[in-house]
């Protein structure tokens, strides 16, 4: 018995349209964050937001905070917020992306669709435990385990959605099977 995809009790005919509304509002929380993430490229933070999730150490998060002024501090934390609005806006979507290619799909490429729309899911939920523990570095808690525990979260939530992209592309650019 296979892995039923986690949107699979969508109706066929509601999919594509839920999946392009879906994929606008995304992409419009995503250009806000491209905005918000400004303030906070330094030096220290070459890619803002993302330099501070993958940092790994304590020394790391410091100098990332102590390259971020007062306003760039309150950036990070309206982002933070936010990201909780963004998280199951982008894995519902993503997930929606990967049934609408595992459609395309027999066999085991279809049972990978279930695999990666559960993936997208579970994105959402390491982005929840990495801000949880950012809102803590934020707070000042710069000591072991919180830069730690945000990378492993933010290198887990890049890989699944990476996963889950690479397959929903694959899925509608590659070749419909015949028959």
């Amino acid at each position: 018995m296979t892995m039923p995809h986690p949107l699979g009790f969508l109706s066929l005919e509601s999919r594509k349209p839920l999946f392009f509304a879906l994929l606008l509002w995304t992409l419009g929380l995503f250009a806000v964050f491209q905005v918000l993430n400004a303030p906070l490229t330094t030096t220290a933070a070459p890619e803002g937001i993302v330099s501070f999730e993958l940092a790994g150490s304590p020394s790391k998060s410091a100098a990332i905070l102590a390259s971020w002024d007062e306003s760039a501090r309150l950036f990070a934390a309206f982002g933070l917020g936010l990201d909780y609005l963004f998280m199951p806006s982008y894995a519902l979507t993503l997930s929606l992306g990967t049934l609408l290619a595992a459609g395309r799909r027999r066999g085991w490429l279809n049972a990978l669709g279930a695999l990666a729309g559960w993936g997208a899911l579970a994105a959402a939920l390491f982005d929840a435990v990495e801000n949880f523990a950012l809102w803590k570095i934020l707070l000042g808690a710069l000591t072991s385990p919180w830069p730690e525990l945000t990378a492993v979260c933010a290198q887990a939530k890049f890989g699944l959605l990476l996963l889950g992209l690479l397959y929903a592309l694959a899925g509608w650019l590659l070749p419909k099977p015949s028959g």
